[in-house]
C-alpha cells in the first residue's frame, strides 16, 4: 500500500476531488468499490475526494487500466487567475524577448503578452525585422509558415505589409497600417514584413486562440481514423451546400427511410427528392417540420447565414464605432472579426477619464486587453466580494475572466480581443437545459449520485 501523502486543502485539491467523485458516479463506482478494485484503503479514497489528499500517478495508472476512463480525465485545469484578472507588465514581456530566424536571418522577434492557463489565449507580440522594399505577394525576402492550428486575430501598428494564401494556393498582400486588423482561420500560410521606408519596425500583436476544436475534441477526433474523423467536416463552401449536408447528417442519424420521413412531415417524395438534390431549399417553415420529424432542433438544420472568406482584412477607416454607456466613458471601435465564431469579438476603445466608480463592463466571455496607448490606465474590478485596483501601462496585458464586473479609468487606448471558449454555444445551452438550479454540481460534483442510507424524497 503506497504511503499516504497529507495535503492542506486548497481549491485545487477541493476541485480535484470533486473531479474525482465527479469519475466515480459517471462509473457508477462507490468510494468503497474504488478502493477495492484500486487496491487502496477506503480511506485515501474518502482524503481524495475531499481535497485532503492529491490522487498519485500511480493510482490514476492503475485506474485507467481497469476502468474504461483516461489520464487526462484525472488532471483539472489549473486556475492561476485566483483574483478574476490576471496582469503581465511590459518589463515581463520583454524578459520573454526571443529572435527567430527565418532562412539564416533574423525575421520576427518575439514577446509573450498575457496569458492564463484558464483561457485558450496565446497571444504574442512580433516585431517585424524583414523590410520589404516592394509590396509584391511574390516577394522572395517574404518567408512562409504553413499555417497553424489556432484561429488568429491580428492587430497591426505602424507600416506592416500581411501575406497569405487563398484556399487555391494563391497569394496575397495586404498592406496594413496602425488601427488595421485581421482574422484568418486555422492552416492559412500567412506571414509579415516591414515596408521600406517606415520609421520603424513595423509591430503586430498576433492573437491566436483555440475555439471549440482544441482540447478533449481534438484528442477525440484523434482516437478516430483519419478517415471517420474528416466525415465530421460537413460541406460549408456554400449556403446550398451547407443546407444539404446538415440535413443529409441528421436524417443518417436518424435512420429513417424516405418513405417513413416523408409520412412524418407530410411531404410528397418528389418535395423530398428536392430538399435531397438541391433543387430546392426548405423554408423556415419546412425546416421546423423536418425537425420535428428528426426530433431536432430548426437551428441544428440552419447554416451560417453567411460563406465568408478564410481570410477577413479590415481597415481602421472601415470600423463603426460607437460611444458606451450612456455616460460615454468609453469609444468602442468594432475590429475584423467573423459571423462563423460569433463569440469572437475584438475592439480598440478609447477610454475617457471618469471619476465614476460604477462597474460598467461585465460580459460572458474570455477577455484579453493590451494597453496600446501612450498613458496609463486603471482597471478596478470585482471578484468574489473583494474589490481590486491596479495600474495598466503602455504595453501591459491583462486577462480578464468571464463575467467580472470591472471598467478602465483614465485618458487612453486599448486593443480588446473578447472570445468564447469552450463555454459557450452548445455547451451554454446543455447548461442552461440542465438548469441554474444544478449549476453547482454541473460545474464541480459534490454528492455522490444516490445515498446509500436511502431515500424517499
Amino acid at each position: 500500500m503506497e504511503k499516504k501523502i497529507d495535503f492542506k486543502p486548497d481549491s485545487y485539491l477541493i476541485r480535484s476531488g470533486n473531479n474525482f467523485l465527479g469519475i466515480l458516479n459517471d462509473i457508477k463506482r462507490r468510494p468503497e468499490d474504488a478502493a477495492n478494485e484500486l487496491g487502496v484503503s477506503i480511506e485515501e479514497i474518502n482524503s481524495i475526494i475531499s481535497g485532503k489528499q492529491k490522487i498519485s500517478p500511480s493510482l490514476i495508472e492503475k485506474a485507467v487500466n481497469i476502468w474504461p476512463v483516461n489520464e487526462r480525465d484525472f488532471y483539472i485545469v489549473s486556475d492561476d487567475c485566483s483574483s478574476g484578472i490576471l496582469i503581465m507588465t511590459s518589463q515581463d514581456s520583454i524578459k520573454s524577448s526571443r529572435i527567430m530566424e527565418r532562412a539564416g536571418k533574423p525575421y520576427y522577434e518575439y514577446r509573450d503578452t498575457a496569458m492564463s492557463k484558464t483561457a485558450p489565449f496565446r497571444p504574442e507580440w512580433i516585431l517585424e525585422l524583414c523590410k520589404v522594399e516592394n509590396n509584391d505577394p511574390e516577394n522572395p525576402k517574404a518567408q512562409w509558415n504553413n499555417g497553424h492550428f489556432m484561429h488568429q486575430f491580428t492587430y497591426f501598428i505602424g507600416e506592416v505589409n500581411f501575406y497569405y494564401k487563398d484556399p487555391e494556393g494563391k497569394k496575397h498582400v495586404a498592406i496594413m497600417n496602425t488601427g488595421d486588423s485581421m482574422y484568418i482561420t486555422p492552416f492559412t500560410p500567412h506571414t509579415f514584413t516591414t515596408r521600406d521606408g517606415a520609421s520603424q519596425n513595423g509591430l503586430i500583436l498576433a492573437l491566436t486562440y483555440g475555439s471549440k476544436l482544441t482540447g478533449d475534441i481534438q484528442q477525440e477526433l484523434s482516437s478516430l481514423s483519419l478517415d471517420c474523423g474528416s466525415q465530421y467536416a460537413l460541406d460549408f463552401t456554400n449556403h446550398e451546400n451547407a443546407s444539404l449536408s446538415l440535413l443529409e447528417y441528421y436524417f443518417e442519424l436518424s435512420n429513417l427511410t424516405k418513405e417513413k420521413f416523408a409520412k412524418r412531415t407530410n411531404f410528397s417524395m418528389e418535395t423530398l427528392a428536392d430538399f435531397f438534390t438541391k433543387k430546392k431549399l426548405p423554408t423556415f417553415d419546412e425546416l421546423k417540420i423536418i425537425a420535428k420529424a428528426l426530433n431536432v432542433n430548426s437551428r441544428d438544420l440552419m447554416p451560417n447565414d453567411l460563406t465568408e472568406s478564410k481570410v477577413i482584412v479590415k481597415t481602421h477607416d472601415q470600423c463603426d464605432h460607437w460611444k458606451y454607456p450612456e455616460s460615454g466613458n468609453y469609444e468602442f471601435y468594432e475590429l475584423a472579426s467573423t459571423t462563423a465564431l460569433p463569440h469572437s469579438k475584438a475592439f480598440e476603445i478609447d477610454v475617457s477619464s471618469s471619476e465614476d466608480l460604477n462597474l460598467d463592463l461585465k460580459v460572458g466571455l474570455h477577455q484579453y486587453v493590451y494597453n496600446i496607448g501612450d498613458s496609463a490606465l486603471t482597471i478596478n474590478w470585482n471578484y468574489e466580494n473583494k474589490t481590486y485596483q491596479k495600474s495598466l501601462n503602455p504595453g501591459d496585458s491583462a486577462y480578464i475572466k468571464p463575467f467580472v464586473p470591472h471598467n478602465f479609468r483614465g485618458n487612453g487606448k486599448i486593443l480588446i480581443l473578447r472570445i468564447g471558449g469552450k463555454i459557450s454555444g452548445d455547451s451554454q445551452r446543455e447548461l442552461s437545459f440542465v438548469g441554474r438550479e444544478n449549476t453547482q454540481r454541473a460545474i464541480s460534483e459534490t454528492m455522490q449520485w444516490f445515498d446509500p442510507k436511502g431515500s424517499n424524497s
